[in-house]
């Protein structure tokens, strides 16, 4: 029992370190805490999680498996996530060089702009095929020595969404506390720019990579 959970425990660890390593995911989260503020970030984070979720029912029905070894498959699904953050990425440029009026009070969110955060998180985690053979290739290999995979893989990918959870809301927390000191019209833009300038960037990255 203690070798097993010792085996776990260095698992969970390797997960951790993976978990915050930047991404597509972390990007976003940061983009909407700098320029929307904690909750919209918070729900950000939580479509990423939604789309882990579903990356890991996929992965431990063996439907992921079957993604990832199709090159046809993988190949439209990269291309398709990698449009979509270029085209999120292309956006807030835009939104950055064109605007031009001042900071004021936040408004009132209505019932589209709550939903577009978790929206944005759950594609931009769904349209990435790496995180089919992330969860096929790696999950495995971290199952403890004679433990069941039926059983282990369903642990394992609650904990990487657990941990996904803990992270990247911290992060939207954290970040959007800062906002209030990054509350200018010119600095906002230069966010802007910048978080749109790394989402291109990565969608360029996921569309040039191979696995």
């Amino acid at each position: 029992m203690s070798c097993v959970l010792a085996s776990y425990g260095a698992a969970a660890a390797v997960l951790a370190l993976l978990t915050v390593v930047p991404g597509p995911d972390v990007a976003v989260v940061t983009r909407f805490a700098l320029t929307s503020g904690r909750r919209p970030a918070t729900r950000a984070a939580l479509g990423v999680v939604t789309g882990l979720i579903v990356w890991g029912v996929l992965t431990v029905l063996g439907l992921a498996a079957a993604l990832a070894a199709s090159a046809a498959a993988y190949t439209a699904v990269k291309l398709v996530g990698a449009a979509y953050l270029v085209a999120l990425g292309l956006r807030a440029v835009w939104r950055s060089r064109r605007s031009a009026e001042p900071a004021g009070p936040a408004r009132p969110e209505g019932p589209e702009s709550q939903g577009l955060p978790l929206r944005t998180g759950l594609m931009t985690n769904l349209l990435n095929p790496k995180i089919a053979v992330f969860y096929t290739s790696l999950l495995p290999s971290l199952v403890p020595h004679g433990g069941s995979p039926r059983v282990w893989l369903p642990v394992l990918v609650l904990t990487h969404v657990a941990l996904s959870l803990g992270w990247l809301t911290g992060c939207a927390v954290v970040l959007s506390r800062s906002r209030s000191v990054l509350d200018r019209r010119e600095i906002r833009r230069l966010l802007d720019g910048v978080t749109g300038t790394f989402l291109i960037g990565f969608g360029v990255r996921i569309a040039a990579e191979t696995r």
